[in-house]
């Protein structure tokens, strides 16, 4: 979804995204397909949206936060754990006993990502850099999330310049997967 709006609000809509997915997952019934469908959406909207902050975001808290590196560092490690988890998911069904624990623990890694990117991260971001920076930060996450990956890829880089080269190509192969599997609809 394409919300128009600077990097923070972007992201910001996208974690609102990200918890409406788990409340309907919640509402779905165990073992459900229903349930590995939303998962499937939940794997979609979150690797498209950690792929974007890592061409994008991140660079730009190394360049312009003080520690920003440390800072980019830790985000990074939050993803690399919750892209592990995506793909451990992979090979669970709904009603595999495994299923609702893992999800249990991918919504416990996402909201406290979260939680430290809304509270600690954004109010830097905010008074730090200038809003037009902002804002351009916002286009740029907009476009990386059209061509981004669909499915964890937790051994593919996550830093430049490597990631944004192979970002694009892994996101066509997921859509072309997507596509012929039904995946995401």
């Amino acid at each position: 979804m394409e919300h128009g709006e600077d990097v923070i609000a972007e992201l910001t809509a996208d974690h609102r995204e990200v918890d409406d997915l788990f409340e309907q997952f919640d509402n779905a019934a165990p073992g459900s397909s229903a349930r590995k469908r939303l998962l499937d959406a939940l794997t979609i909207e979150l690797v498209r949206h950690s792929v974007a902050e890592e061409e994008h975001l991140y660079p730009a808290v190394r360049d312009h936060l003080e520690n920003g590196g440390m800072l980019a560092d830790k985000e990074i490690a939050d993803h690399l754990r919750v892209e592990q988890l995506l793909k451990e998911l992979e090979r669970h069904e709904p009603d595999d006993t495994d299923f609702d624990r893992l999800v249990r623990e991918l919504r416990t890694e996402v909201t406290a990502h979260v939680e430290d990117e809304e509270n600690q991260l954004f109010p830097q971001l905010r008074d730090g850099v200038h809003p037009y920076v902002l804002e351009s930060l916002g286009r740029k996450v907009r476009e990386a999330k059209k061509t981004a990956p669909t499915r964890a890829h937790p051994m593919a880089p996550s830093t430049p310049p490597a990631n944004k080269l192979l970002a694009p190509g892994l996101g066509l192969v997921d859509r072309v997967r997507d596509y012929v599997t039904g995946r995401g609809r």
